[in-house]
């Protein structure tokens, strides 16, 4: 028990700790009155449920006097707080969805900005904490999570506020019941009260011992479809890649284990809530004829009209369903458990990543006393791996057009990384010349979905540029048939080869005319003569661009005014080293 107490309060306390940050927020003034209006409502539809549990019983006991007029008049009466609680239950409704969207709209922005600030989007995924599909939990977790907590927190308040309405009521309604007990009458006043406590009670027991596998069962199942879903993601992006190789079958097997999980997960959600739906169905069945069987005895004796046997009816309904929400919210709450869960962890993992970027030893970055770039001390690690994987110290001077080379894992592109700021695995300096602008070329592109124009610009807006200057600078990178199409939609990413996306990247360098340009590989998809043409243009076009290169052609060479390698040590670390002045 005591444990079970533990979880149901970590439970809450997560619930508080996802819920708590937009109530506070700039928008609480809003939310909170619109909630207050939303309370009101639901309080209104109880009150408004009561008067039409006493009018239907009126109902009756005019029937059974066969008083016409009265008969009539109660109708009147009923139709008018139909037509209430119809409006009611409409605005209750509409309310209710523009508080969720308005509340998931705020945590929307919220995780978005927390996950791309810094890097964290990156470094989560460099770090493998475990954190599986963020996307599912930004863009379906707090969906669900929203409106999960505004249903089941609105309709916990709605099911107390009834049971504490039709309790007073089925009390007066049911009166004693007496009983024989050790050879004397005792007598149980509103027996119907206690009935209807101790059948919600069973059946709640019963719900839980038979339903108490879904909460995981739903957390592993919402992970499993992320996974399929992902995976088919990827051999879009990749397909022809995949094409090339001729990976079909081995992609198909990957598809088919992933959604073996999700197939075998499912069975398992399908024989637990088989037998849910069994009880909650008897449960449910049982108790629309069971107040019946219990207070007929008084009305054919003779102590009740019809209609009071009718309202003690619906009373002792009203009363069940308000003690057996638990029971009829079942798979919702398992369901809200699972992605409170997600969220909670998504939460957590980006809490503890911004904490230890700020208590682990970190490579310090800051402007330097000169326009130079100084790697200073530098050792660059693995996350998962203390022991170094590079020693660095280098100087670049502005203007300089530095070529640096070396094995295939040896930290060239993590230098790289390091001197961008989003690798955060090691220790040691980096001076940055104060105000300058830096640009970084990957060795594959990123292309958005999206116009041409916008695949150029980037990370720039569309229209940062005029269109002359993007059309003349894909016609200088060799790409003259992309010039009239910049407002066409696409997934370039697929549509274009390796080596004309390097050539759009080197654009985007043309365009924004950076004072420091990274390129890491950013030419190993075009060839020569393509490669030889670029850099000249980088020389032409922003000769006051300092220039660093990684890259394994020795025709590089010729573009550069000296060369650095990373050499392997006697202890297995990379150490950068002078070479040789380029020939150029």
């Amino acid at each position: 028990m005591a444990s079970r107490i533990a979880v149901i309060s970590r439970f809450l306390k997560d619930v508080w700790t996802l819920t708590r940050p937009y109530w506070s927020s700039e928008e609480r003034w809003a939310a909170r009155g619109l909630l207050a209006v939303i309370v009101a409502l639901n309080l209104g539809v109880v009150f408004i449920t009561v008067q039409l549990t006493e009018v239907n019983g009126d109902i009756f006991n005019a029937l059974q006097e066969k008083d016409q007029g009265a008969f009539v008049h109660q109708l009147l009466l009923f139709g008018g707080l139909a037509l209430a609680y119809i409006a009611v239950a409409v605005y209750r409704l509409y309310l209710n969805q523009m508080l969720q969207i308005r509340w998931r709209r705020w945590l929307t922005e919220r995780y978005l900005g927390d996950w791309m600030a810094g890097q964290t989007y990156y470094r989560l995924q460099v770090t493998g904490n475990g954190t599986d599909n963020p996307d599912q939990r930004i863009a379906e977790d707090l969906r669900g999570f929203v409106q999960l907590t505004l249903s089941l927190t609105l309709g916990f308040l709605t099911n107390l506020v009834t049971l504490i309405s039709f309790l007073a009521m089925l009390w007066s309604l049911s009166g004693s019941l007496t009983v024989p007990l050790f050879g004397m009458e005792v007598a149980i006043p509103g027996y119907m009260v206690w009935v209807a406590l101790l059948y919600a009670v069973g059946g709640t027991w019963l719900a839980h011992k038979i339903g108490r596998p879904l909460a995981r069962l739903n957390f592993d199942q919402q992970r499993y479809e992320a996974d399929f879903r992902f995976a088919l993601v990827r051999l879009r992006e990749n397909a022809e890649s995949i094409a090339l190789q001729g990976g079909e079958a081995q992609e198909r097997r990957r598809f088919t284990e992933r959604f073996a999980r999700v197939v075998d997960n499912w069975w398992s959600i399908m024989r637990t809530q088989k037998g849910l739906v069994w009880f909650t169905s008897a449960y449910g069945q049982v108790a629309i004829i069971f107040p019946l069987l219990v207070a007929a005895p008084r009305y054919f004796s003779g102590a009740v009209p019809l209609g009071a046997l009718m309202q003690t009816s619906q009373a002792f309904g009203q009363v069940q369903e308000a003690l057996s929400w638990f029971i009829d919210g079942y798979v919702s709450l398992t369901d809200w458990h699972a992605t409170t869960s997600r969220l909670i962890g998504f939460h957590r993992a980006v809490e503890e990543l911004r904490e230890t970027t700020r208590t682990a030893p970190q490579i310090a970055r800051a402007a330097g006393p000169d326009a130079a770039l100084r790697v200073e001390d530098l050792d660059l690690a693995l996350p998962q791996d203390p022991a170094p994987l590079l020693r660095a110290d280098l100087t670049v001077q502005p203007g300089e057009r530095v070529l640096v080379t070396g094995a295939s894992g040896s930290g060239k592109s993590t230098l790289f990384r390091a001197v961008a700021g989003i690798w955060p695995f090691g220790r040691g300096r980096v001076g940055l010349p104060s105000g300058a602008e830096a640009m970084f070329l990957p060795q594959k592109p990123y292309m958005p979905i999206g116009s041409l124009r916008a695949a150029v610009t980037y990370p720039s807006a569309p229209d940062a540029f005029a269109g002359e200057a993007v059309r003349e600078a894909l016609e200088a990178v060799g790409l003259p048939a992309l010039a009239d199409r910049l407002d066409e939609d696409d997934h370039w990413a697929q549509r274009l080869s390796g080596g004309e996306q390097q050539r759009v990247a080197f654009a985007r360098a043309l365009l924004h005319k950076p004072d420091w340009l990274f390129l890491d590989e950013a030419t190993s998809a075009c060839d020569p003569e393509t490669e030889a043409r670029l850099y000249t243009l980088l020389a032409e076009r922003l000769p006051g661009t300092t220039v660093l290169s990684i890259g394994h052609r020795t025709s590089l060479t010729a573009f550069h005014d000296r060369r650095v390698e990373v050499r392997r040590g006697e202890d297995g670390v990379g150490v950068l080293r002078a070479v040789q002045e380029a020939v150029g």
